[in-house]
């Protein structure tokens, strides 16, 4: 024993490697294409919003200066058109009232582009560059406006207009200089905050992956691992611990599968076992009665008893063969049938007849309530007779000494059914479903290779018909086999057509 669970513990522990590294592969897989595009998503998002926050911030800078200096301008423009002189004193007047010095500076230049006033009260060093300045003068407009960085490293927006006379002289200008530092740092936070935001919504991603391929990959894994071991024959193999949901779904599928196949492996091997023996059974008494004429030195009446005997079992051998031929085409889907008009109760009367002797040697009774006429059928003479043969051979197995089988045939509504009931040993209610399933078998103790009413059910139904089985432990069983009429058939054919025509009609109007 500790030898087997030395061996059976590395094998155990590749597999468990084996299905981590699956599960890392899977894992690095979904992470790289979910959260790589989700990736990529964000940082076009924080792009855009980044650049849509510093054009707003910006642009709404410069509309409140563009908009203060155009009232300005205006302002000026009442004290004088004509005098520079005039131009100089109102807005030496104005710079030096300014209100808002502590958020911006207001300069005003005469008509040589020289500072005479400042709010700050400091002149600019002479080689500060004042680009807007050149432009408005150069403009059509008289506006000039330059995003920069002064000598100090300060960052500032400057907008310029100049005022000219009424003749088209310069008189002056007046310039707004507002610091970006602040509105720079405002850009900067709103980044950071998206930055931040877009971290935690990737962060918030990767554990809600993280938990979401648990939740997946894990009975993923049991599935392949439980689908592996029902794939080397172990049918007892069941995936454990699943939610109700789709996956858990297929866990509960895959379990149902195995149990299906584990009692499709049962009933195979007991079919098996069940005709291995059915055949021996024939062989031993012919090999028997063979080995004992063989010797010589029988009378005449022994000689014959053991060539019945062999013909007998020869004639069953041939039966059994026969019906394991019978199955392999079903099961193929090559059993044909060569259908004709048929009397059925001249095929079901000889079926009767042929088990009456049989009934009789056994001490049961076969009743036969034939009635006077029943509608021809379309069918297979042999393949009918096989099914009677079949249900009758049940019947009489199942049913004790001294019990009753009934046969009864009706006409109803273009449809001929053939009940046949026993008060035999009946079938338990939980065999009742599978007992025309192949190489099912309700009783073990009982002869039979188990595919008799799986042949029968599917001939009645190549013969557009049914077999029904009721049936209650202890009190007996009924077969009941249903096959539609000649008239009936042709009934259905012709409603067939008639609709079909109705709906070919239905649909070339449709079509015009």
């Amino acid at each position: 024993m500790g030898s087997l669970i030395k061996k059976l513990a590395p094998a155990q522990k590749r597999e468990k490697q084996e299905r981590k590294r699956k599960t890392r592969r899977i894992s690095r897989r979904w992470l790289l294409n979910s959260l790589g595009m989700t990736v990529l998503v964000l940082v076009v998002l924080i792009a855009a919003l980044s650049a849509a926050a510093y054009n707003y911030t910006y642009s709404g800078i410069r509309t409140a200066i563009d908009s203060r200096s155009e009232e300005l301008t205006n302002i000026f423009a009442n004290y004088g058109r004509n005098s520079s002189h005039e131009f100089s004193m109102a807005a030496r007047q104005y710079v030096e009232n300014f209100p808002n010095k502590e958020s911006m500076e207001l300069m005003a230049f005469d008509s040589a582009g020289k500072v005479i006033s400042t709010s700050m009260g400091f002149e600019p060093d002479a080689d500060e560059a004042m680009p807007d300045y050149t432009i408005a003068c150069r403009s059509k407009n008289d506006y000039g406006t330059w995003t920069g960085r002064l000598s100090s490293g300060e960052k500032v927006l400057a907008v310029t207009r100049v005022l000219r006379s009424n003749s088209g002289d310069l008189l002056g200008g007046i310039r707004y200089v507002v610091s970006l530092t602040a509105a720079d740092r405002q850009v900067l936070l709103i980044v950071l905050f998206l930055l931040l935001a877009g971290l935690i919504v990737i962060t918030l991603i990767m554990f809600s992956n993280q938990y979401f391929m648990r939740t997946i990959l894990a009975p993923i894994t049991d599935i392949g691992s439980t689908a592996k071991r029902i794939a080397q024959g172990d049918f007892n193999a069941r995936i454990e611990n699943f939610k109700d949901d789709e996956i858990g779904e297929l866990c509960k599928t895959i379990n149902d599968m195995a149990k299906e196949l584990g009692t499709t492996e049962r009933m195979k091997n007991d079919f098996i076992s069940s005709v291995s023996h059915e055949l021996r059974t024939p062989l031993t008494a012919i090999k028997g009665w063979g080995e004992t004429l063989q010797s010589g030195g029988l009378d005449k009446e022994s000689f014959q008893k053991g060539m019945d005997v062999i013909l007998k079992e020869t004639e069953r051998l041939s039966g059994m063969v026969e019906e394991l031929l019978d199955f392999s085409r079903m099961q193929s889907g090559r059993m044909t049938l060569t259908m004709d008009r048929i009397d059925i109760l001249a095929e079901l009367g000889e079926a009767v007849y042929m088990f009456s002797e049989r009934a009789k040697n056994e001490g049961k009774f076969l009743i036969y309530e034939e009635p006077a006429m029943l509608s021809p059928v379309l069918g297979d003479v042999s393949r009918l007779r096989q099914v009677f043969v079949n249900i009758l051979d049940n019947a009489l197995k199942y049913t004790k000494r001294d019990g009753t089988i009934n046969v009864v045939a009706t006409e109803t509504e273009g449809f001929i059914q053939i009940c046949i009931s026993d008060n035999g040993c009946g079938i338990p209610e939980k065999h009742l479903p599978n007992v025309k399933k192949k190489f099912y078998k309700a009783n073990q103790t009982v002869r039979g290779s188990g595919i008799g009413l799986a042949l029968a059910d599917e001939i009645m139904r190549l013969h557009s018909g049914s077999l029904d089985i009721e049936s209650k432990e202890g009190v007996g069983t009924t077969v009941t086999i249903t096959i539609p009429t000649i008239q009936k058939l042709r009934d259905h054919f012709q409603a067939e057509e008639e609709r079909k025509q109705e709906d070919k009609k239905t649909n070339d109007d449709t079509a015009t």
